[in-house]
């Protein structure tokens, strides 16, 4: 899995698979990329500050420290601060 935060832009991108795109669905707040079979495999989301924010205020505190820890024990080299870029 690969995480992607375009701050210029505010859309957070979660690459769930590396398999061929077959088709997309778009909503007003993201877009999900499909195999063949129907199987996501990436995630785009618009207004991404917005979207993590609410998420927060509908799942429970120590569920979101549960999902955190793993996201950032499994591609901590992936994801990065804006205080730590260049």
């Amino acid at each position: 899995m690969k995480v992607h935060y375009d701050k210029d832009e505010d859309i957070l991108m979660i690459e769930l698979a590396r398999k061929k795109v077959d088709d997309a669905y778009e909503t007003d707040q993201m877009i999900v990329h499909v195999t063949e079979d129907r199987e996501p495999v990436l995630l785009e989301i618009f207004k991404a500050s917005k979207f993590l924010k609410d998420l927060g205020k509908v799942v429970p505190q120590n569920l979101q420290k549960e999902v955190w820890s793993k996201v950032y024990s499994s591609v901590p080299h992936r994801i990065r601060s804006p205080r730590t870029r260049n």
